[in-house]
């Protein structure tokens, strides 16, 4: 069964770091790519990140660029994302999500496989 397991959301204030964390399991995860796209309330979904786990490629949204990195630990297939200098404006619910490629555009599938979210509010 495929999983994925978002952890590390919280309150913080703006200017403030916050790290993500998805551990995943059942599936090859050397095989995969893994991202987070994130929801605001009244927004549309936004895709954030996504790294290529073989390749080690790594894609960003231009919205986050320069503030968050994604990583993986292939030892233990976890996928982080660090997010630095975070703005009221990236508050949202965080979804980790995977396929077998980064989706063009970070436009994540409403079928690609994801977990249940977890809360990151910034204060202004």
């Amino acid at each position: 069964e495929v999983q994925l397991v978002e952890s590390g959301g919280g309150l913080v204030q703006a200017g403030h770091s916050l790290r993500l964390s998805c551990a995943t399991s059942g599936f090859t995860f050397a095989d995969s790519a893994i991202g987070w796209f994130r929801q605001a309330p009244g927004k549309e979904r936004e895709g954030v990140a996504c790294i290529d786990i073989s390749e080690q490629s790594t894609y960003y949204a231009d919205s986050v660029k320069g503030r968050f990195t994604i990583s993986s630990d292939n030892k233990t297939n976890t996928v982080y994302l660090q997010m630095i200098s975070l703005k009221p404006e990236d508050t949202a619910v965080y979804y980790c999500a995977g396929d077998y490629m980064c989706p063009y555009g970070l436009s994540w599938h409403d079928d690609d496989a994801r977990g249940q979210g977890v809360q990151v509010t910034v204060s202004s």
